[in-house]
């Protein structure tokens, strides 16, 4: 790759110059840089295509700008899970091609890996031309996925150390509650007084209905229907499942909790600023009959499901708080980020809606 002045300009967190100076020693011989561009739809880790001569992409992955949780956003575990997984396992995911730990690069750490040609289905208009038979089929391809990542032979693809399962949930609840009240702390910075007292009312109910561990497997951290690029031809298939950047080992249900939350449906009241409202398309899975694929496909017991569907309310509403604290701070790249902080409260109210009813759906 030549370094030269001809260079296209930059996008947001990124700087062309250094970059391309960067990959002429890293993957010598693939050409010019031709164009760089923010792929739209990331609420955390930043996503670029980049065109290089002759029609070639690749894709970069950066932490976001602005406030960033100290545990959140390790480009090192993403790349290291995409590896193992790209090499020993059957699970979709882009191929990975370099790893950049120099800051001084483009301002953090990064990664790059091969363009995936799919759709990311995300609204109902992303559905004009999809059969309910394809829906249908796309539903199954991702339960598939999901139960590809939490059967993964850990140790055979060299993730045995991955993380620390034990005390996983105990501690995923500390850790996101941490998280919060960053978040929180970076709110006030802004001047702004966000009063959310259900917020604490959430956490003991979950501290007291802490289930029994279960077996240790890989998790991917954000999975949903919109992490994955599909494809409908010749029949619909995952491609990719990408956005590894919250992966470990730990506890499966806790992905098909998020999973479920993530998951629409047509009688469902207060939509959520992120996730696929694709899936209340005709033809989907109802989040019911996802779950049951997915316990036919693994053989888990899912018998606490409603805890992990409170659960991911939960972390989903800190994920979102920590969004919307970056957009306080003018710190957020890309269209729609005004209107995250209000699924916040959604969230914790379905929370406590679900372990009222004792029941996920």
């Amino acid at each position: 790759m030549t370094a030269d002045a001809e260079l296209p300009a930059g996008a947001p967190g990124i700087d062309v110059p250094r970059l391309a100076a960067w990959l002429a020693g890293a993957l010598p011989g693939t050409g010019r840089i031709a164009a760089i561009d923010l792929i739209a739809g990331g609420r955390s880790n930043l996503t670029y295509a980049i065109t290089l001569d002759g029609g070639r992409k690749i894709v970069l992955r950066r932490p976001p700008l602005g406030h960033v949780q100290p545990t959140a956003h390790d480009m090192g575990r993403e790349y290291r899970v995409l590896s193992a997984l790209g090499t020993g396992s059957d699970v979709p995911v882009p191929r990975t091609l370099a790893f950049c730990e120099d800051e001084d690069v483009i301002g953090a750490r990064f990664y790059l890996m091969d363009h995936v040609e799919g759709r990311v289905l995300r609204t109902p208009e992303d559905a004009v031309d999809l059969t309910p038979e394809q829906a249908e089929g796309l539903s199954e391809r991702l339960v598939e996925a999901l139960a590809a990542i939490h059967t993964v032979d850990v140790e055979a693809v060299g993730l045995g150390d991955f993380g620390r399962p034990s005390g996983y949930m105990t501690r995923q609840l500390a850790r996101w509650g941490k998280q919060w009240t960053g978040s929180q702390e970076a709110i006030r910075a802004t001047g702004t007084d966000r009063a959310l007292p259900e917020y604490d009312r959430l956490v003991a109910r979950l501290t007291a209905r802490l289930p029994a561990e279960a077996p240790a497997r890989l998790v991917h951290g954000d999975f949903r229907l919109d992490n994955a690029l599909a494809r409908l031809d010749p029949e619909p298939r995952i491609a990719a499942v990408v956005d590894w950047e919250m992966s470990t080992l730990g506890d499966p249900f806790s992905d098909l909790g998020l999973t479920l939350v993530y998951w629409a449906e047509a009688a469902d009241a207060g939509s959520l600023p992120v996730g696929a409202t694709i899936t209340a398309s005709p033809g989907f899975f109802t989040r019911r009959r996802f779950a049951e694929r997915y316990a036919e496909a693994t053989g888990y017991d899912l018998g606490d499901l409603d805890f992990y569907v409170a659960f991911a309310c939960f972390k989903l509403a800190v994920i979102l708080e920590g969004i919307h604290a970056r957009f306080l701070q003018n710190a957020t790249v890309g269209e729609g980020f005004e209107k995250v902080g209000d699924g916040v409260p959604i969230l914790l109210g379905r929370a406590h809606a679900v372990l009222d009813a004792g029941a996920p759906w």
